[in-house]
């Protein structure tokens, strides 16, 4: 007997869908598979999101910015030192793609990638993503004393290099990427504090 999740039935399809978008990507997730994977019939998905899949997509990529960005806030408040702080960020990173056999990578850039050339929910979506992560590099690094637009340009060249990272981490299957992303990130974010 298989037993139910503690989750409630919405927070049970978004979870399923952002696992698998991070897995399969927006293309090869489909409604019937999140349904089946949240342990919800097609009718509560329609019911919770009459928009279809984009709509729980949308959800599903909120759910995965802000996992990510607890992920991020643990690596982040862990330091004081700022290009410490990076450098755990990356390194956490790597521990948790490698620990999910280089599967759970991000959903933002799988979604984002699916859905380039387009203005939808999805791109919104995304680069709402993108710039929440950014807002939470940078609030560390004016926090320990970085100028404000260097501080948010630098946030933006850690977000965007620890993304591009992953995504190589994930295709070559090393946490090489990540770590020498990170290392790197470190002695630049040295350089300005």
């Amino acid at each position: 007997m298989q037993t139910r999740s503690p989750l409630g039935t919405r927070e049970r399809i978004v979870v399923a869908a952002s696992r698998l978008i991070r897995r399969q990507g927006y293309a090869g997730t489909g409604i019937k598979h999140i349904a089946r994977e949240a342990d919800a019939t097609l009718g509560s998905v329609y019911h919770f999101f009459p928009g279809g899949k984009e709509a729980v997509a949308v959800a599903a990529l909120a759910h995965g910015r802000e996992e990510f960005a607890a992920l991020l806030r643990a690596a982040l408040d862990g330091e004081t030192d700022p290009a410490a702080a990076v450098d755990a960020c990356a390194r956490l990173l790597a521990r948790e793609l490698h620990a999910s056999e280089w599967t759970d990578g991000c959903p933002v850039t799988a979604a984002a990638l699916e859905t380039l050339g387009s203005d939808n929910p999805i791109q919104r979506a995304c680069a709402d993503a993108l710039y929440s992560w950014r807002n939470l590099v940078a609030d560390k690094l004016l926090d320990c004393g970085l100028p404000g637009p260097e501080a948010r340009d630098l946030a933006a060249t850690v977000v965007h290099t620890l993304s591009g990272a992953q995504a190589t981490a994930q295709v070559t299957r090393s946490e090489d990427p990540l770590i020498l992303a990170g290392r790197h990130l470190s002695r630049l974010v040295g350089s300005y504090a």
